[in-house]
Order: C-alpha cells, then structure tokens, then sequence
C-alpha cells in the first residue's frame, strides 16, 4: 500500500477531524471526541502547523492523521520544550496496515529536521518502544494526572536530550478541556 504523507492544510480540517472521530469510535480507552481536541489544539498557542500530518491513499484520501504540539516539562528551577504526540488516528478499515506506523516515523522525522528535542506520550506500552519510547520516568518526567508508569514515555530526539531535564509535563490547557 503507498502511503503519502504531507502536513495537513486548511481545507483538509473537516475530512480530518472525520477521520479522527471514527478512528476512535470503537477504542477502548477514548472518550470519542479526539476530533475537538484536534479542533481546539489547532487554534492553541502550542499547534505547529509542520507538525499536523495527514496520510493520504493511492486515491489521495485522507486517511490518517498525527499531531504534534508543544508542551514544557516544568520543576521548581526550570522549564523545557518538548512535544506532546497526540492524538494518532487511523480510518479504521486502514488499522494496521502500518499508517500510523508511517505517520509516527515521518513526524518523529520532521520534528528532528526543526530542532525540536524531545517527544511525550502517552500510549499503549508495547507499541510505542518500537519508535524508541521509553518510560519517561527513567528521566524523572512525570505526568499531571494519575496514569500507569510504563504508559507514559519519552523521546529524545538527539542523544542526551532529556540527560538533565526533569520534572511534570504541562499540556496546553486545551487538552484538559
């Protein structure tokens, strides 16, 4: 299957959040409206527009979706950037068929190519190692809220990145909404 993957543009908005919404419907751990968060995280502060893919079939269809935002590990002393992957979306008659495989490698890639250092999320614990996650508190990074340790993972996207960075991860406050 030849999967294209290009950002995501304006005019693409509807179809997107279309697709996001149905490849939530039957997800077990999803409140089903994935598809306003994207909508309230692109008017936010934290939305970078390189970092919203979609992946489009051999009809030019969308049929995926990624987005990356920023986010700030913040402790007592310091603040730093990183990105939050959520969410990850896949029609669901394109469900493993490696679409967000492909989504993740090429945003993992175009967050490295503008510098960015870093990538949380939250996610399914043997999924996500095989991009190189690893349990964010090998890094004394810690969530907000309550959420099981091998579930929250971390990215350095240049080698020692996250060496001396510790502390709590701070989401835009769209994704609390």
């Amino acid at each position: 299957m030849d999967i294209v993957i290009r950002q995501e543009r304006q005019e693409d908005y509807r179809i997107t959040e279309h697709v996001v919404r149905r490849a939530f419907e039957q997800a077990e751990y999803s409140d089903k409206k994935e598809h306003f968060l994207v909508q309230r995280l692109r008017k936010s502060d934290a939305f970078i527009p390189k970092l919203s893919l979609v992946a489009l079939d051999e009809k030019k269809e969308i049929v995926g979706h990624i987005l990356l935002t920023s986010v700030k590990i913040v402790n007592q002393n310091e603040e730093n950037e990183s990105l939050a992957l959520a969410p990850v979306s896949v029609a669901p008659e394109y469900q493993s068929k490696g679409v967000g495989k492909t989504l993740i490698r090429e945003a993992i890639q175009r967050a490295i190519a503008l510098r960015h250092t870093s990538i949380i999320v939250l996610g399914h614990k043997d999924y996500y190692p095989k991009f190189g996650f690893k349990r964010a508190d090998l890094w004394n990074i810690s969530a907000p809220f309550p959420v099981p340790a091998e579930s929250f993972m971390a990215l350095e996207l240049t080698e020692g990145s996250l060496q001396h960075v510790q502390g709590t991860v701070v989401y835009p406050k769209e994704f609390m909404e």
